[in-house]
């Protein structure tokens, strides 16, 4: 019997060894130094398949023939591969890799929009360039999104009407099993799909046929939704059923789209954004748009960082979502300098829904749920806040049906995803969800289309409504519903969830950049899946109202495509430049812009330069231009090797020119970080892209513990194209305690047609 028992572990083991050796692999993405090809092998390709093929014994070497996944030939010098720890560690003693990096994981951060932010307007809405003409240069640009993937059957990707494809594009439709290249168009000319990092990490290997058809075809309709805000063509009588009715349009309605499916089922893998990034930019986008992002690291070891830098250097804009972790303090993702980092703001749209409670309250909130109703007649109210601390969030089984069956259920907002706890109160018997905000949420309401009748409301009146079911004997409520409400004001508002500053990755960079519309939007959507996305929902929409940072992003990367029609030549820089600058801070009520999150007056740590303003962006009077070389110098003035230096610029780097500060780069906002010192001291160069014979006069505003000095405090720019330098000194006043307070202020530079701004953020400390 012993001697079969050792028969037995002894198969077990044969069976079990080889599966352990496969699961212990794993996508690593190398980082090489591009110059160090020896001359022998033709292309960088070869090289790192030798690379790869130095590390196999021959027992494995069949299996590492598959070992390369991808090779980076814009975005990034090097490759990913599925390679066990001991490889990994064994590339990492060359003297030619730089890095090796496991794959990292990356989120997604989850109509009337047009007409607020002044796209609407006939006369005069690009001063000295007609709508016609702005629309006939934006078929010339060409706006890729890496996302979900695209569903082209959609209204909003409609050709009509639009001119034969730019002959530079070298883009394709690619084939899958449930996408034609047929579905492509002259309005969605490309579509592809990157899923090697996903198959890697979702099934062991990538020759693995995965959980998800491999297609650009979008099963989830984030991409569909972030395409066509971006540059959707216009479709009339958009709704999601009902809600929002009117014309859909993108921001650059006449701009071309590529798609890039590089996010999945369980999210999007560094090793296929590389992979997209780097298609994008061979494949001759002039936008890339990313609604996603990970947490702030070294840009070194930022792989959309590292593949928008050569983005940049090549004419293209990029656009990243700044990630909805607000309103905690330093919570930005996508900070690179080179990058527009955008949060999110309110619409002056809402979707009002009421809670009428049993003592005759009735509380305002905002829904989309479009289904019967239930009715006038008030039924009991629960709250089950006790020791069981998941039942309050409604999270999925935390509810008994025997106390909810028939009543509305209070749920906490927080944790689950907030259609979700619609779902659990539905399954447990509820009739209706009053969904209320925590103090991590504020007085930010999101609308949803729920499944069964619910209202979202904010903290203040959340804690009326708790307060009332659990004091109350026979605690009732009712909900009920009121369409689509226009000219909300105040409005916009800074949305809650949109992330915050400071930057922890370079603190004298201030970012987010801009807010622009992130709240309650609608866009086309997938009809390969319900408007909440739960399982259970079998509606079918074509238009979806989503809010997120995701959301916004898209709308900034739609207007720098008609920034770049209206000025070709423009540098990604300037036109980034072009939409700080001209950013207002002030809401529909001409107050400062306000924070939902509590309330109060919002700062540039919320809302960077303020809300976008296109019109306005289109004719800036001046801009603060970048070129790659400013960037490679901020680059040299960090705490960065030259190597890391050298791996994000993709070329030989000698670091003789840095700046003695990170906050010399030419940004068009101000962070100001005094530390020990008392006096920061920081130059800046203005181009005139306004008329010939500009003069502008500073002004200046800031808090009272600090003095800020500009020379000159006017510039005279005779020529269009002429720059102008001009330094500002900080002073920090004496005996200020140093603390852990931030204070903010402003510098402008106007003439009667142009007020070019810059935020200015100031801190003691770091942190």
């Amino acid at each position: 019997m012993a001697s079969s028992e050792a028969q037995f572990w002894f198969v077990a083991l044969t069976v079990l060894l080889p599966c352990l050796s496969v699961t212990a692999k794993q996508t690593y993405i190398v980082q090489m130094k591009h110059h160090s090809k020896p001359s022998s092998f033709a292309t960088h390709s070869d090289w790192y398949s030798a690379n790869l093929q130095a590390l196999s014994s021959d027992s494995d070497s069949d299996s590492d023939s598959d070992a390369l996944l991808y090779t980076y030939d814009a975005a990034y010098h090097g490759f990913a591969a599925s390679l066990d720890p001991e490889q990994a560690d064994t590339l990492r003693q060359s003297e030619s890799v730089i890095g090796v990096f496991e794959d990292t994981l990356y989120n997604l951060h989850t109509t009337r929009t047009p007409e607020f932010l002044g796209l609407e307007t006939a006369n005069g809405l690009w001063a000295g360039h007609s709508l016609q003409d702005l629309n006939q240069a934006s078929n010339d640009v060409i706006v890729g999104v890496l996302d979900t993937g695209v569903w082209p059957e959609s209204k909003s990707f409609n050709d009509a009407g639009m001119p034969e494809i730019p002959s530079r594009w070298r883009g394709q439709c690619e084939s899958g099993t449930d996408f034609s290249p047929s579905l492509c168009n002259k309005k969605l000319i490309g579509a592809r799909s990157f899923s090697k990092g996903y198959r890697m990490a979702s099934g062991g290997s990538y020759m693995k046929k995965p959980k998800e058809a491999e297609s650009p075809r979008d099963q989830d309709g984030h991409g569909t939704h972030t395409s066509s805000t971006a540059a959707g063509s216009l479709v009339a009588n958009a709704s999601l059923l009902g809600y929002a009715s009117g014309t859909a349009r993108g921001m650059a309605p006449h701009a071309r789209v590529s798609t890039y499916k590089v996010c999945w089922t369980t999210g999007c893998f560094g090793s296929d954004i590389l992979a997209g990034m780097d298609r994008a930019i061979l494949d001759g986008v002039d936008v890339l748009s990313l609604s996603l992002g990970g947490g702030s690291a070294p840009y070194f070891r930022d792989t959309i960082a590292i593949g928008a830098f050569t983005a940049m250097e090549r004419g293209i804009f990029v656009s990243c979502s700044a990630g909805n972790s607000g309103p905690s303090r330093a919570s930005l993702a996508n900070t690179a300098p080179w990058i527009m980092t955008v949060g999110a703001g309110t619409l002056d749209r809402d979707f009002p829904a009421f809670a009428l409670l049993g003592n005759q309250n009735r509380f305002t909130g905002v829904s989309l749920y479009s289904g019967t109703g239930m009715g006038s007649k008030p039924v009991g109210l629960v709250y089950n806040k006790g020791t069981n601390g998941s039942s309050n969030l409604c999270l999925p089984g935390s509810l008994q049906p025997e106390s909810v069956r028939g009543k509305v259920v209070i749920c906490d907002r927080g944790v689950n995803a907030r259609v979700e706890k619609g779902g659990v109160v539905r399954a447990a018997g509820g009739v209706g969800m009053i969904l209320a905000n925590t103090a991590a949420s504020g007085e930010e309401m999101v609308a949803d289309s729920h499944l069964l009748p619910a209202v979202a409301v904010g903290r203040k009146v959340g804690d009326l409504i708790r307060q009332y079911a659990q004091s109350d004997p026979n605690p009732t409520a009712v909900i009920s519903f009121g369409g689509t409400v226009l000219n909300v004001r105040p409005s916009p508002v800074v949305a809650a969830f949109s992330s915050r500053g400071p930057n922890l990755v370079t603190p004298q960079i201030l970012k987010p950049d801009v807010i622009g519309p992130g709240v309650n939007i609608l866009a086309a959507w997938s009809e390969a899946i319900g408007p909440t996305g739960l399982a259970e929902d079998t509606r079918k929409s074509q238009f979806n109202i989503m809010s997120g940072t995701s959301m916004s992003c898209p709308h900034i990367s739609g207007l720098a495509a008609l920034l770049k029609a209206a000025h070709p030549n423009w540098s990604p820089s300037a036109i980034k430049s072009a939409l700080m600058t001209t950013a207002y801070t002030h809401d529909n009520t001409m107050s400062p812009l306000r924070d939902a999150a509590g309330g109060t007056f919002s700062n540039p740590w919320a809302h960077g330069s303020g809300h976008v303003d296109p019109s306005k962006a289109v004719t800036p009077g001046l801009v603060y231009d970048i070129s790659s070389d400013d960037y490679v110098a901020f680059l040299c003035s960090l705490d960065y090797t030259i190597d890391h230096v050298q791996a994000i610029a993709k070329r030989n780097v000698t670091c003789a020119r840095k700046y003695s500060d990170p906050g010399q780069l030419n940004y068009p906002s101000f962070s100001v970080v005094f530390g020990n010192k008392r006096v920061v001291r920081y130059s800046r160069e203005l181009t005139n892209v306004g008329t010939a014979g500009s003069l502008y006069k500073v002004i200046v505003s800031g808090p009272p513990g600090v003095k800020t000095i500009v020379k000159p405090s006017r510039l005279f720019f005779a020529t269009v194209g002429e720059k102008k330098k001009y330094t500002v000194t900080f002073v920090s006043a004496k005996g200020g305690s140093r603390t852990s307070r931030s204070e903010f202020g402003s510098i402008v530079w106007a003439n009667p047609l142009h007020l070019v701004k810059s935020p200015v953020a100031f801190a003691w400390t770091l942190l």
